[in-house]
């Protein structure tokens, strides 16, 4: 039994630090754009859209204002669907499992990087699939790795907004991918490497994760993989392994004959103000960074008045920044896990905990937010370092308490369903950062001050689901005492 004991340790610790490295190198690339456009730039895609205008003194000035438009719409298209195809491709998990949502997701990311690697300026519109394709594939590499903290146990949350922040650090790959270039190595060789690593997914999806679900919580002598189905336990209602193929069925995060007694459906749920809130919680600060993110290039251009050298250490510094995202996720997980393992109060209930416990970091993150739009509102160059490291840890907050924060208030049962819903309205909000760009670039004739203070003062809005949870607490307290005194 310690020798069965030993496998199913390392066989654990392999698919947690696997599923890290595949949601560090490959889930979110396509966030890294600010890079890959500077690449794509020097490549020529849509350089037919620039143009010679007549500057001051009647100079000749290359105008590529219309370059920059249509590489913005590439980048809302791609944060578009990998959001709003959330809900669909959550609902394909549920049905069929890990192995067939990986393989669909293997084969959209293969796609994707595929088209990016036989593209070019002639092709450039092969940009838009090939985006929406790696984001949609590397969103199903995250979803399916989250379970893998059922595995663990009380370091369930952590785990998970570790793959979080995993997901956002692996929007430096396509740093990796520019500094390559600048080194001699093609566009078209480093995808052609990224669709190669597909064999590994697949690899991976057979040897080191189940066929359907990890339960949670996890029976004893749990196996998966390519073992899945052949429970090792001694007891004699588990050697056919019937029951483990039956808790392996299950949806993700149900608990195991644990029905609450008053549940509340799914449509309560979508309609209660807590999802209402959180919904605009998300979406604000979603539609704060993907603006930001889809301008990056052009406002580095115009704060450094088309230094190229300068504009490339600035990507650089950004795209290195967010390499410390899997660094900065893990402390929202233990800000949300601060009070497990203490006694609760009289009369108090886990998830009531969990919610008083949830208020601190989604305070935070909205606050992260307001500090990181103050700052990339300000046009002074040397303080977009700044801006950089609270982009960078307000959005590892932003993800990895969104997912956490629906797992605590509402009913495990709808997790998937509701994790995939945010996302996809989330979305739809998010396409506003296309206009947003079009009328900077209009007119505002380049100048995003003025959006960047309306963003600014939107964001505003994210405090008042903490305040809400926050006083939604404190009634619950006040319900309590007044029992007790009664009582």
């Amino acid at each position: 039994m310690t020798g069965l004991g030993n496998s199913l340790v390392l066989k654990r610790g392999l698919t947690f630090a696997t599923g890290l490295l595949e949601c560090l190198c490959f889930a979110g690339a396509v966030f890294g754009w600010a890079s890959l456009v500077f690449v794509l730039k020097t490549e020529g895609y849509f350089s037919y859209l620039c143009t010679n205008t007549t500057g001051v003194n009647a100079t000749q000035v290359l105008d590529c204002s219309g370059q920059d438009e249509q590489f913005s719409l590439v980048f809302t298209i791609a944060s578009f669907m990998n959001n709003f195809l959330t809900l669909p491709n959550g609902f394909l998990f549920d049905r069929f499992g890990t192995t067939v949502a990986r393989i669909f997701g293997i084969i959209l990311y293969t796609m994707g990087s595929l088209m990016v690697a036989f593209s070019s300026s002639v092709l450039s519109n092969l940009l838009f699939p090939a985006l929406s394709l790696l984001a949609v594939g590397g969103m199903l590499f995250l979803v399916t790795n989250m379970q893998v903290g059922n595995l663990f146990g009380s370091h369930r949350s952590t785990i998970i907004t570790l793959y979080n922040g995993a997901f956002d650090s692996s929007s430096a790959i396509f740093l990796v991918i520019k500094l390559l270039h600048e080194a001699g190595v093609s566009l078209r060789a480093s995808f052609l490497f990224l669709s190669a690593c597909g064999i590994i997914h697949l690899l991976r999806t057979f040897f080191l994760l189940p066929r359907k679900f990890i339960p949670y919580p996890l029976p004893d002598h749990y196996t998966y993989g390519i073992t899945c189905g052949k429970s090792k336990s001694s007891d004699p209602n588990t050697r056919n392994g019937n029951s483990q193929r039956t808790i392996e069925e299950s949806p993700l995060s149900k608990d195991i004959n644990k029905k609450p007694v008053a549940e509340k459906t799914f449509r309560e749920c979508v309609l209660s103000r807590f999802f209402l809130w959180h919904l605009l919680w998300l979406s604000v600060m979603q539609l704060r960074h993907y603006l930001f993110i889809g301008t990056l290039n052009p406002m580095l251009h115009r704060m450094t008045a088309g230094e190229p050298s300068l504009v490339s250490q600035y990507i650089n510094a950004f795209a290195i920044t967010q390499l410390c995202g899997v660094l900065c996720a893990p402390w929202n997980g233990l800000i949300m896990d601060r009070h497990k393992g203490k006694p609760l109060a009289p009369g108090e209930s886990e998830q009531e905990a969990d919610l008083r416990a949830s208020v601190l970091s989604l305070f935070l993150t909205a606050l992260q937010c307001l500090l990181f739009s103050i700052c990339a509102t300000t046009p002074y160059l040397p303080l977009q370092y700044i801006t950089f490291i609270l982009q960078v840890l307000n959005r590892s907050f932003l993800y990895g308490g969104n997912a956490a924060f629906i797992s605590v208030a509402f009913p495990s049962c709808h997790f998937g369903k509701l994790y995939g819903l945010v996302m996809a309205l989330s979305a739809v909000f998010s396409v506003l950062q296309y206009p947003c760009f079009a009328l900077v670039k209009g007119v505002l004739g380049g100048d995003p001050l003025y959006v960047n203070i309306g963003l600014t003062l939107l964001s505003l809005l994210a405090f008042i689901h903490p305040l809400s949870v926050y006083l939604h607490c404190r009634s619950l307290a006040s319900q309590r005492s007044k029992t007790k005194v009664i009582n």
